[in-house]
C-alpha cells in the first residue's frame, strides 16, 4: 500500500461545480511533490458550507486503486 499526505482547499463555489456537473476530479499535490488526480466523490463527506479545507491521508493499493481518504486534522 502507498500513502500520500496533502492539504486541500476548495471554496464553496468550486465545490458547487461538482453538484452542477462541471467538476469530476480534484488534482492535489502530495507532500512528496507527486500530483494525484482523485474523483471529487471521495471528498464529498468533508465538504461543508465553507467548501473543503483540511489535511488528508490518501491510501492506495499497490495497483494504484483507491483504498481510503481520511481527513487527519
Amino acid at each position: 500500500m502507498r500513502r500520500y499526505f496533502f492539504n486541500a482547499s476548495l471554496s464553496a463555489e468550486q465545490c458547487y461545480g461538482y453538484y452542477r456537473g462541471e467538476i469530476k476530479y480534484v488534482i492535489v499535490t502530495a507532500d512528496n511533490g507527486e500530483r494525484i488526480q482523485l474523483q471529487f466523490k471521495h471528498f464529498q463527506r468533508y465538504v461543508d458550507i465553507n467548501g473543503l479545507r483540511g489535511r488528508f491521508r490518501l491510501t492506495l493499493a499497490d495497483n494504484a486503486s483507491f483504498v481510503a481518504l481520511e481527513k487527519i486534522n
